[in-house]
């Protein structure tokens, strides 16, 4: 097996990575749908119309390219440590989700909600601190 402590590095900062690509990815495309509008009826020109502001909005391809790394990242760290803690860890995405939908799209956060992130944070502190593979290499 690789060194412990790099093996520990490369995996943070591909949890990093996917913790902060996902929640931008996804928050670029809930802001380039909410300015192309969604479709009144469902007649062939009108979809066309929206299928092109679609292919032409910056915020689309920026959130499609986020969502690209995210899937690397992602599937590269899961070849360094087990899916147990892997799913776990990123799950600190929720946190980032709202700290975006506050600031890029304007959403209100109440209390409750701040307060459930919190206990999902809690949870990934507790996941963080166990080794990231129990299984061998095959």
């Amino acid at each position: 097996m690789k060194d412990s402590s790099s093996l520990h590095l490369k995996t943070y900062v591909a949890l990093l990575l996917i913790v902060l690509f996902a929640p931008l990815g996804n928050v670029l495309l809930g802001k380039g749908m909410r300015g192309i509008g969604s479709a009144r009826d469902w007649e062939p020109s009108e979809l066309l119309h929206i299928l092109i502001r679609i292919l032409t909005s910056g915020y689309i391809w920026l959130g499609i390219a986020c969502l690209l790394m995210f899937f690397a990242a992602y599937m590269l760290v899961l070849t360094w440590a087990d899916y147990s803690y892997v799913q776990p860890a990123s799950a600190f995405s929720y946190a980032v989700v709202a700290v975006l939908g506050l600031l890029l799209l304007g959403e209100k956060v109440n209390l409750l909600r701040w307060s459930g992130i919190a206990v999902i944070c809690v949870g990934v502190f507790i996941v963080g601190h166990t080794h990231p593979r129990t299984t061998e290499k095959t």
